[in-house]
């Protein structure tokens, strides 16, 4: 059996070539799987120079100890995306908008939410001709399910409750459901209606008793418009303890899918930077944390899901949530929440704005894929299984997760977000591998806006994605050692 020293040298040669080509390993096609459906071909934007070279500095340790009890779970659908409701009627979903749904395919079947804050500027016109600013019609909803189907995702359609009726609520809903038929996963009220009181949207003495009222009406006639409709909530901006969970709990009848917002903070603030959001939130696994406990408690179905996202709120942080340390910030996010029970989460965007969005597009043609995507598709590579525990020990601003992905496999996923320093990752399995294939996220810098690759290929703005072919090195061991480069993360599969 080799010993950890020397796999180590073999690996301080392989740590460069993971940046470089994206992959170690020796011959043969990658096995990292593709998501089924996604589109295929040559990438369009691939730097011409190696993204981040390992640099002859500083080296750290970092000890991570994976052990075979379980911690939580990836589940199916977990990378989603987020969209304003006033995009139905105007910019992207529609069949036409092949671009677009090539790079949602890439992500694999997941969710898409039509939500945000114009769900409750957006009235139903049921005679309407479509394309009308501040409306929705049928054909908008027919553009959206050519979208779905050519996408293969389903959709999470918000209702508007702040300026609307009942019956007209129900009348959106019924249409909707037919017309959409298994690609419609279910009904949101209102959006961060926690929210109404502050925002002019109801009276200052909104209390969460009234908001539970006028959810109940408009609930009942929609279910009773489209029978066998799931519904979902409360959509909460923030107020987890005093608004989220007590819902879960009224609502524990009626609903099949806690929904929950979170942003790390506000866009406008100059405290909003890369740093804050790759030190991570130290509020955020509570919340996660009484999220599930709701869930759980009250029974419900799915559990709990961010059903809208990002880095900032007010739109990002131009240069910040744009850049590529929101792709670290968005795999270390999702992985904490697939450590607390999360079903998924929905990363809110659109346009092709300075701020965030995962998918910058204009009227549904594809400018580019932002860093973020990049984050979303690496959680997307990793098949879904139940997480295992992991103990980690460094001094490093680094994050370790391991899943025993579906295929059978060992996924260990490792994310240097120190900007410096090289991670000398020695890493403990429950059992012997005899090898390993490793997919590597890099960029240029954190605040970089381009250059960013996974498994050393840029994602085309039609989604197409040819990473290097990946090929094995041998580990025939329990433990094994690889390097991970200052600001890098890398996806070790062992079987």
């Amino acid at each position: 059996m080799r010993n950890e020293e020397l796999l180590r040298s073999d690996f301080l040669a392989a740590a460069a070539a993971v940046l470089a080509g994206g992959f170690v390993g020796c011959s043969g096609p990658t096995s990292i799987s593709t998501p089924s459906g996604a589109p295929t071909g040559s990438p369009s934007a691939v730097p011409t120079s190696s993204p981040s070279p390992v640099p002859t500095g500083l080296t750290t340790p970092a000890q991570i100890a994976v052990a075979a009890t379980t911690a939580g779970a990836l589940p199916p659908a977990f990378a989603g995306l987020s969209y304003e409701k006033a995009n139905i009627s105007s910019g992207p979903f529609a069949s036409s908008d092949t671009s677009l749904a090539g790079c949602f395919r890439r992500l694999g079947t997941s969710l898409l939410r039509i939500g945000g804050n114009s769900v409750d500027e957006t009235t139903w016109v049921g005679g309407g001709a479509g394309g009308t600013s501040g409306e929705v019609a049928p054909p908008d909803v027919d553009k959206l399910a050519s979208f779905l189907l050519a996408a293969g995702w389903q959709v999470l359609y918000g209702i508007n409750l702040g300026s609307n009726t009942p019956q007209n609520a129900a009348a959106e809903a019924a249409y909707v459901a037919g017309k959409l038929g298994a690609s419609l996963y279910g009904f949101e009220i209102g959006n961060e209606c926690d929210l109404y009181s502050s925002n002019g949207i109801r009276s200052s003495t909104y209390t969460f008793s009234d908001f539970v009222e006028e959810w109940q009406i408009y609930a009942s006639q929609i279910v009773a418009a489209a029978p066998g409709s799931k519904l979902t909530g409360p959509a909460s901006a923030g107020n987890v303890e005093n608004w989220t969970v007590p819902f879960a709990s009224a609502e524990a009848a009626r609903i099949v899918l806690v929904t929950q917002h979170y942003y790390r903070g506000n866009g406008q603030s100059a405290s909003s930077t890369i740093a804050e959001l790759l030190m991570g939130d130290p509020a955020l696994p509570g919340e996660l944390q009484a999220l599930r406990g709701a869930a759980t408690s009250a029974k419900i179905a799915a559990g709990y899901r961010m059903s809208e996202t990002h880095s900032f709120y007010h739109g990002g942080a131009p240069g910040i949530s744009d850049a590529y340390g929101t792709a670290l910030w968005a795999l270390d996010y999702m992985m904490i929440g697939a450590q607390n029970g999360c079903a998924g989460f929905n990363f809110h965007g659109g346009g092709d704005g300075t701020g965030y969005t995962p998918i910058a597009d204009s009227n549904g043609a594809v400018v580019e894929v932002r860093p973020e995507y990049y984050g979303l598709l690496f959680v997307s590579m990793i098949p879904t299984g139940p997480l295992l525990t992991v103990n980690l020990q460094t001094s490093l601003l680094f994050s370790a997760y391991a899943v025993a992905g579906s295929d059978g496999a060992t996924y260990v996923v490792l994310i240097n977000k120190d900007a410096t320093a090289t991670a000398a990752a020695s890493i403990s399995l429950p059992a012997r591998v005899s090898q390993g294939t490793a997919l590597a996220l890099a960029g240029v810098g954190l605040n970089a806006t381009t250059g960013t690759t996974l498994g050393g290929a840029a994602v085309a703005p039609n989604g197409t994605w040819t990473p290097t072919p990946a090929t094995p090195f041998t580990i025939g061991a329990s433990h094994f050692a690889l390097d991970v480069p200052p600001a890098a993360a890398l996806l070790v599969r062992c079987m």
